[in-house]
């Protein structure tokens, strides 16, 4: 008996270690890589294709992108391994890093060789309003255009510089506020949809390559500080060859070898000059501005009695120091 149940246990750790195998097999065999909606599938399906074409070629792995109607879509992805690596931004890697098992393995770099973009918001042309005060001054009667809530540039640059700091709420300051990606606000802006809409730089200089005219019918009348370039991410349980070998292509890509030119002419249609390696010590900032910005909103909240404020300014002091000493 003793024999036989042994006999059973063997092949029961065989068959699991088959099937251990099998699911390691399926994972490198196939990967599938985020791209967060700033623009419509279509275009950024035909922007990426062609390099993650070349990444399967050079992996021998094939590489599937993966596509969500938001940004929260590819988080969640990640999340239950539906993604295993994604382009994004810095607001959605932290999400990605606390709740998807994920790290920050490298980030884009400009066409301009510069490691950073800008967060804007832009009227018609023939808008009357020039600054952003202007517009501030007038909210009540205007239709504004923001972004997704996971957005660095979309929604939390803005949220802080302009809203924050100038004890500004746009849900209640505004006619009407709605959310969309970057192109759609851009567009949104052009065909006076609405009368002022948040967008970011890069998605701007696409819009202007491809649909010069419609990038004319804007005037920016503010600009965010420097925000660092987007971030790459990977999920932590990646096997550790697969990493490397992820990790080479983008630092690699469009910098040498007999496709260079090829490869820097498809950085170019995604406004890039390469990729350079970082990590999770590049969300430190946005890290910080998050609670900065709920640190203004605590402090001006009139219906917390002094107690409860201090307990939550307390927390958030201590979680600042936290990051600054990380």
């Amino acid at each position: 008996m003793f024999r036989q149940f042994a006999r059973n246990l063997t092949l029961g750790l065989v068959m699991a270690a088959t099937a251990t195998t099998v699911m390691a097999e399926d994972v490198v065999k196939t990967l599938n890589f985020g791209i967060i909606s700033t623009e419509s599938s279509q275009n950024l399906k035909q922007d990426w294709q062609p390099v993650l074409d070349d990444m399967s070629k050079k992996l021998g792995i094939k590489i599937n992108a993966f596509f969500a109607p938001d940004y929260a879509g590819v988080i969640e992805g990640m999340r239950f391994n539906k993604v295993q690596f994604a382009w994004v931004g810095n607001k959605s890697a932290i999400e990605a890093v606390d709740r998807a098992n994920s790290e920050v393995f490298a980030q884009t770099v400009n066409a301009d060789g510069t490691l950073g973009y800008y967060s804007m918001i832009s009227v018609h042309k023939d808008s009357p309003y020039q600054t952003v005060e202007d517009v501030l001054k007038n909210a009540k009667n205007l239709n504004f255009g923001i972004g997704d809530p996971n957005s660095t540039s979309g929604f939390l640059v803005p949220s802080y510089y302009v809203f924050a700091q100038n004890n500004v709420n746009p849900k209640t300051a505004f006619k009407t506020v709605r959310g969309a990606n970057h192109e759609t606000n851009i567009l949104a802006v052009a065909n006076k949809q609405v009368d002022a809409a948040v967008h970011s730089s890069d998605v701007l200089d696409r819009i202007k390559a491809r649909q010069p005219e419609t990038a004319s019918q804007l005037r920016q009348i503010w600009k965010s500080p420097l925000i660092a370039a987007d971030p790459l991410v990977w999920r932590k349980d990646l096997p550790a060859d697969i990493k490397n070998k992820i990790k080479d292509f983008f630092i690699s890509y469009g910098k040498n070898g007999p496709d260079a030119t090829r490869e820097k002419a498809q950085l170019n249609k995604l406004t890039l000059g390469g990729f350079q390696d970082s990590s999770n010590t590049q969300l430190k900032p946005i890290r910080q501005l998050e609670l900065f910005k709920e640190k203004v909103k605590i402090e001006a909240d009139v219906a917390l009695n002094a107690d409860e404020k201090k307990v939550k300014l307390d927390d958030i002091n201590r979680k600042l120091n936290d990051i600054a000493k990380s």
